[in-house]
């Protein structure tokens, strides 16, 4: 990966990792442009609107094209949409909502903020994945809509590496798993972590800017766990 880059975009930038990518990034990079968006942050982005996703990226870009792009939203529960632990609990609008924020939302950040990125060195377009979306290491079973829409969202990446490299040879799209982070979306499922797999958000990201500079167009299209190993599909 570009070790300088000097344009930045952090989408989902209010959450504990994605705030935690902002932080960071604004420490190591102090030079480059950065641009942190969220619901109701200074840059401010919608959701639900297309529309939004491609201001932003319009926004983004206009001093130049992006080196890097990190992609931070993500939803585990919410309210009554927790993962389930047998077919019983399956709801079709558990499904559709945590597809929409996990799946939707990153596919509609990538196909605006992709196009952005800087075909003149190496750039990086990463999205927070789980290592529960992989089909091959499943052996637990439940949480039948997160997996789905992490899986889902592998191919997304997948897809999308295949597509930009016909026109951007240095492009590197992939997946990054965090680890079990201590924030609100993991907090209920924490109990039967071992104390020294529970990272902090700061800790987590450390770790996964690494693994992005430790990257190669070679690379691209997969997904890496905090540590570097690759996710199998």
């Amino acid at each position: 990966m570009n070790t300088n880059p000097q344009n930045i975009a952090v989408i989902g930038a209010s959450g504990a990792i994605g705030s935690a990518f902002t932080k960071l990034l604004s420490e190591k990079y102090p030079s480059a442009g950065l641009h942190a968006f969220s619901r109701g942050g200074e840059h401010r982005i919608d959701y639900d609107s297309e529309e939004s996703f491609a201001a932003a990226a319009d926004t983004a870009s206009k001093d130049g094209p992006l080196d890097m792009v990190i992609v931070a939203n993500g939803m585990l529960q919410d309210g009554d949409i927790i993962p389930e632990k047998s077919l019983r609990e399956l709801s079709a609008e558990k499904f559709q909502r945590v597809f929409e924020v996990n799946t939707i939302t990153p596919a509609l950040v990538a196909k605006y903020f992709l196009p952005k990125l800087n075909k003149n060195q190496t750039s990086v377009f990463a999205v927070l994945s789980a290592r529960v979306g992989s089909i091959s290491d499943n052996r637990l079973g439940g949480w039948y809509a997160y997996r789905a829409s992490k899986a889902a969202l592998n191919m997304i990446i997948k897809n999308a590496a295949i597509e930009v490299a016909k026109r951007n040879k240095q492009a590197i799209i992939v997946g990054l798993h965090p680890g079990t982070v201590d924030s609100d979306l993991s907090k209920p499922f924490q109990g039967n972590v071992p104390e020294d797999k529970l990272f902090t958000p700061e800790y987590s990201v450390q770790k996964l800017l690494r693994v992005l500079e430790e990257r190669t167009p070679a690379h691209s299209g997969k997904c890496f766990a905090w540590d570097g190993e690759e996710i199998l599909p």
